[in-house]
């Protein structure tokens, strides 16, 4: 029993080394090409997904982060002209962060840049029955 969870702590070790090293590939490749960073990417992007935008405690469960950090990261993107917010005069609580045309056309931008560092992690070498494995991993973790 002992011996299962070992290997179990050691493969969550391995794959938190993983993700990060694939953050700071994905990181430092947008923040040389478009000057956002990829925490900045994927709060834009959820932001395109939502369509109507997110209040910023969404926003944060959406991205799994705390809705200060959501606040912390939108001002220097709301400065860029990425994001713009919709205050509700009552609550501020339910003011809306929604996507501007500018923050549209960066992740239209972006999008070459992230083909490119995707390409460079060789998933595709991966047989469709391992990359099958992984995904339902992924999955696992994520309904926990």
């Amino acid at each position: 029993m002992k011996k299962k969870a070992e290997h179990s702590e050691q493969l969550i070790l391995d794959m938190l080394d993983a993700a990060a090293i694939v953050e700071r590939r994905l990181d430092s490749a947008l923040s040389f090409s478009r000057g956002v960073s990829f925490s900045e990417y994927r709060l834009l992007r959820a932001l395109q997904e939502a369509n109507q935008g997110l209040t910023r405690v969404a926003l944060a469960q959406s991205l799994s982060v705390t809705p200060s950090g959501v606040t912390r990261a939108l001002k220097p993107l709301e400065k860029l002209g990425y994001v713009a917010t919709v205050r509700n005069e009552r609550d501020a609580r339910q003011s809306l962060a929604t996507l501007t045309d500018g923050g549209a056309t960066l992740l239209a931008d972006v999008s070459d840049v992230l083909a490119d560092c995707y390409a460079s992690l060789k998933l595709d070498q991966l047989s469709d029955s391992r990359l099958g494995a992984f995904e339902q991993v992924l999955v696992l973790l994520r309904s926990n």
